[in-house]
């Protein structure tokens, strides 16, 4: 039986290891939350007691971790990093959104100890995670594609290869700058529409049947509307982190990023007024502070 780890069962580490369980898959899992491990353990999973202990029994290790430094620490530590302990053949597989110059280097240094190391970011939130219907981006070596796709098709409904080493979190960025800016101009209009008198509810019902129409209203509107941020889709704090990515991928590329700073500066403000674990689309409540 193929055995996968999963590091990092936080909201979208426990539902993709809990849909490689129902596939058949012998789970491991690690995560500096016991709580968390006990959940998955009850469900079946073994538990590691250390990532280094995870990364010598597996053949594939998903990453579900917060950061690019996080990632970078946990497979490339010296001392601690899995990169070292996992046999050759093996696999990494990355879920965090992370840099793609740190993603490169992974990859890099993965290739030369043997083990094929794929960034494969997700869009689809903790529901999808759930229902194992995520969005997959895959980068990295087209060559031994074939064999980490039954892994992704347990975990996720939409998987596409993008390309060589990067690919998926380049478009993961850019994705989620996207719907970051989306965000903030749908609260911009809520404000303005609400101020000059008509309600954000009979705007929202023309913008979803016009031209107007975004997937980022289906998924964070409903919050905006009902003024429900802490129902968290994804958080303010991850988003910002994503949208910093983003426009150091933009400057290394030298692309002018006018229309971006507007987004980048209020997601920052949210996160720096305290609102980072709140949804996204609690930036119609820092605009609406503003005013």
């Amino acid at each position: 039986m193929t055995t996968v780890g999963v590091i990092g069962c936080g909201l979208m580490g426990s539902g993709m290891a809990k849909n490689l369980i129902k596939h058949h898959y012998n789970v491991m899992v690690y995560d500096i939350n016991e709580e968390a491990v006990k959940k998955l353990v009850n469900e079946g999973a073994t538990p590691a007691s250390a990532p280094e202990e995870l990364a010598g029994q597996v053949d594939f290790v998903i990453l579900s971790l917060t950061s690019p430094n996080l990632v970078k620490e946990m497979v490339l530590n010296e001392e601690t990093g899995i990169l070292f302990r996992m046999k050759q053949g093996t696999f990494i597989l990355d879920m965090s959104t992370n840099d793609v110059n740190i993603t490169r280097q992974i990859h890099q240094k993965a290739q030369e100890k043997g083990v094929e190391f794929y960034d494969c970011p997700l869009s689809g939130g903790p529901d999808g995670a759930n229902n194992g219907t995520l969005t997959i981006m895959i980068g990295g070596s087209e060559e031994r594609l074939d064999e980490i796709l039954p892994v992704l098709q347990a975990i996720g409904k939409h998987i596409e290869y993008l390309g060589e080493s990067g690919a998926g979190q380049i478009v993961k960025l850019c994705h989620n700058m996207v719907v970051g800016g989306v965000i903030s101009l749908l609260s911009e209009a809520f404000l303005t529409s609400e101020k000059a008198g008509v309600p954000k509810e009979k705007l929202a019902s023309i913008l979803q049947k016009g031209s107007g129409q975004t997937r980022a209203m289906d998924v964070f509107g409903v919050n905006i509307l009902d003024h429900t941020f802490d129902n968290v889709k994804f958080s303010l704090a991850n988003m910002t982190k994503d949208i910093h990515l983003y426009r150091n991928l933009a400057e290394d590329n030298q692309i002018a990023t006018f229309v971006s700073d507007s987004t980048h500066q209020l997601f920052h403000l949210g996160k720096n007024k305290g609102k980072g674990n709140l949804d996204s689309s609690a930036i119609y409540k820092v605009l609406k502070e503003i005013v």
